[in-house]
């Protein structure tokens, strides 16, 4: 009786949660993907091989971590207003765009982590994403 209960709440929750996100779509679902990936390689970094430039030592931080899933979590809200844009503008692509965008940042992670675990990048996606990562500086600087 109670497993029914349990499951009923956890279906109810996991049904709005999908509706909130205009559905369960494959770009939706390769984005967390990527996130999770981002995020375990992240975790090998610091805890297995030290190298992680999110502390000071390189080492195991929870408090990095902490900050790591509350990026991502901004990211998953972000693709959430997209998909209240795309409602209110009757389209689709906002949130397809997003997402994409979100995708492409945690592969370049995903890629930097990688390297950080000392398998080598080939020099294509190196020279990559040091252009992507000069074009968000300048970006950032001239905001």
């Amino acid at each position: 009786m109670r497993a029914n209960i349990l499951y009923s709440i956890v279906g109810a929750v996991g049904g709005f949660v999908a509706m909130a996100f205009g559905g369960w779509s494959d770009a939706l679902i390769t984005l967390i993907v990527f996130m999770s990936v981002d995020y375990i390689t992240g975790l090998a970094v610091a805890g297995i091989f030290k190298k992680s430039k999110k502390s000071e030592n390189g080492a195991l931080e929870s408090r990095a971590g902490f900050k790591g899933l509350c990026r991502k979590g901004v990211a998953l809200l972000i693709v959430l207003v997209a998909v209240r844009l795309d409602i209110i503008m009757h389209t689709t692509y906002i949130k397809d765009a997003v997402i994409i965008a979100f995708i492409a940042n945690e592969a370049i992670s995903i890629i930097e982590n990688a390297g950080l675990m000392g398998i080598p990048i080939p020099s294509v996606i190196a020279k990559a994403i040091d252009t992507l990562k000069s074009s968000a500086d300048s970006t950032k600087t001239e905001a």
